[in-house]
């Protein structure tokens, strides 16, 4: 499986992505990674760490995306960067899958423009795995779409109703709509009449989710418009972080705490494991017709890592294509329905 890297998008770039190849081939010899981006930097890098072993290969790219720059500007001037050199490599085949830690506004763009939609779905949407008391959820969308209307969040349920199943096995994953009651009258226009579609739906739906009980696991899949995704996503991984930095602050201030830590040195870890970001490694773009990986910007060279298992994971198990035949037999069904009334 060949995972083209953005080896320029994220703020630690290059030296982290690089770093993040290496560990991910060191550990899986069925994947090889083509490095895109200034050919001179990471290969300084490389030599700092990579085995002459390892499938390895550089990519040259002139341009660099920068984090705040527009996608709209990024695709007009800059043709040669890292980010849609990968991009281009996925579409002529050189490569099975993209990762990027960069834009990901452009991330979404270039790969909408270069790459295309799955036939019957009209928004990508990111799906971003986060902890609960009972295993994890797929919150959907995480930030690709912040005006939707009711038959964006049907896809993205279908998409995610797909995801959790095969790539998580669950058998019948349960679907929630993010909401502010558990009553179908409340919400806004948008989730009332997403309700009504997805009562119609063939997926598993369980109704209005609050904020309150998303952690709690009750749902496998959470969906909302990316604007309120989004936000959800960006205060639940700085709550985690806060809450580890409490911990560490109250432990260290007296004898007690550091005493009492002894014991709870594993549990601690153990939490801190389950609340971090880069064990799930990136966020599939789904509705693409390749597979492509939106990191955190913050990447580590762990979430880096965990970003190629998953571009490698997606590919070998054809997750688009199931997704696809999926999306095309529940959107026909839902039209089925809309006639009929």
């Amino acid at each position: 499986m060949r995972i083209a890297l953005d080896a320029m998008g994220g703020d630690y770039a290059p030296a982290v992505t690089v770093e993040g190849a290496v560990e991910a081939l060191s550990e899986n010899d069925e994947l090889s990674v083509i490095l895109v981006g200034d050919e001179a930097e990471i290969s300084r890098e490389l030599r700092k760490k990579a085995s002459t072993r390892l499938k390895i290969s550089i990519k040259h790219a002139s341009q660099t995306v920068e984090m705040d720059e527009s996608p709209l500007t990024a695709l007009r001037r800059k043709k040669d960067s890292s980010l849609r050199v990968a991009i281009d490599l996925v579409k002529v085949g050189e490569a099975d899958a993209m990762v990027s830690a960069g834009n990901s506004g452009v991330v979404m763009a270039t790969a909408l423009h270069v790459l295309g939609k799955i036939p019957g779905i009209e928004r990508p949407a990111i799906a971003a795995v986060m902890p609960t008391l009972k295993g994890r959820f797929i919150l959907i969308d995480a930030g690709a779409n912040v005006d939707c209307k009711p038959v964006h969040l049907h896809q993205f349920a279908v998409m995610g109703e797909a995801y959790a199943r095969y790539i998580f096995n669950v058998e019948s994953p349960k679907i929630g709509l993010l909401g502010i009651g558990e009553e179908d009258a409340k919400g806004n226009e948008l989730t009332r009449e997403a309700i009504k579609l997805l009562r119609n739906s063939h997926v598993n739906f369980i109704g209005n989710v609050e904020g309150k009980e998303v952690f709690a696991g009750e749902a496998d899949v959470v969906v909302c418009d990316g604007f309120v995704g989004n936000i959800a996503l960006k205060i639940s991984e700085g709550l985690a972080e806060a809450i580890t930095k409490m911990l560490k602050r109250e432990i260290s201030e007296n004898a007690a705490g550091r005493i009492g830590y002894l014991f709870l040195k594993g549990a601690l870890k153990n939490f801190k494991r389950k609340t971090d970001y880069s064990e799930y490694g990136g966020a599939p773009l789904l509705g693409i017709n390749k597979p492509c990986i939106i990191s955190h910007g913050r990447s580590t060279s762990k979430a880096i890592k965990n970003a190629i298992k998953v571009a490698g994971t997606l590919h070998s198990k054809n997750v688009l294509g199931i997704i696809s035949k999926e999306c095309n037999e529940g959107l026909s069904r839902r039209e089925e329905v809309v006639v009929k009334e």
